[in-house]
C-alpha cells in the first residue's frame, strides 16, 4: 500500500512534469514564426532523396534544393484553374516577399504530358525565375508521398484524363526541410507577410529531422 508521503511525492512529480512540459511548449512556440495564412510545423521534415529533370533538361536532386528557401507546389500544365491561379499568385509573392533568394519550384504530377520543354514554357510564362521538375512517374509518386500530397489520375470520356492533386504550397528552409505549409485560398498579401515573418528561421533548424 502506498503511503501518504509517497502519494504526495508522486503528485508533486506529476505537477513538475506537467509544468515543465508547458514551459517547453511555450518556449518552442515563442521561437516559431506566427503565420496568418499557413502552419509552421513544430518539427521540420526532411525531403527524401530523389532525382528528377528540370525544365532545361538537367538532373535535379535533393542536393539542389539546399542553399536557398523554396516554395514547392505540385501540379500539371493541363490543369484548368487551380494550378495557373496558384502560380500566378506565387509569382506575385516571390516579387513582394522580403526573403532573400526565394525560389518557386513546380513539380509535375503528369510526366506523361509534361516534358521538360513543355514544363519550361509553362512555368516561365508566370515567372522566368520559376523552376519546373518532371521525370519518372514512380519517383514523382514517391516524392509526392514524402510531401503528403495526394495524386490521382481521373479518366475522362473520349480517352482523355486529368489529374486530381492536393493544392498545397510547401515552404522549405535552406537545408531542404519542410518547415511550413499553406493551403488555399491563397492571399498574396498574407502569404508575403508570413514569409517575411518566417525569413529569419529559414537558415536551417538544428532540431530538424533527417
Amino acid at each position: 500500500m502506498i503511503s501518504l508521503r509517497a502519494r504526495w511525492l508522486l503528485l508533486v512529480a506529476a505537477l513538475c512534469a506537467g509544468l515543465a512540459g508547458f514551459w517547453l511548449a511555450r518556449e518552442l512556440d515563442r521561437g516559431a514564426p506566427q503565420l496568418a495564412s499557413g502552419t509552421w510545423l513544430p518539427q521540420s521534415k526532411a525531403v527524401s532523396e530523389f532525382e528528377l529533370t528540370d525544365s532545361s533538361g538537367r538532373p535535379f536532386t535533393r542536393r539542389d534544393l539546399a542553399g536557398a528557401p523554396t516554395l514547392v507546389f505540385f501540379g500539371f500544365t493541363h490543369c484548368p484553374d487551380v494550378c495557373p491561379t496558384t502560380l500566378q499568385k506565387l509569382a506575385q509573392v516571390r516579387r513582394r516577399a522580403a526573403v532573400a533568394g526565394l525560389r518557386v519550384l513546380f513539380i509535375s504530377v503528369d510526366p506523361q504530358r509534361d516534358t521538360p520543354p513543355v514544363l519550361g514554357v509553362y512555368v516561365h510564362a508566370f515567372d522566368p525565375q520559376f523552376q519546373g521538375l518532371t521525370g519518372d512517374p514512380r519517383t514523382i509518386a514517391g516524392l509526392a508521398a514524402n510531401f503528403g500530397v495526394a495524386v490521382n489520375r481521373v479518366e475522362l470520356p473520349g480517352g482523355d484524363y486529368t489529374m486530381d492533386h492536393s493544392a498545397v504550397v510547401f515552404l522549405l528552409d535552406e537545408s531542404a526541410h519542410i518547415v511550413a505549409v499553406f493551403t488555399p485560398p491563397f492571399d498574396v498579401a498574407a502569404l508575403s507577410e508570413d514569409l517575411a515573418r518566417a525569413a529569419p528561421s529559414l537558415g536551417g533548424r538544428a532540431r530538424a529531422t533527417t
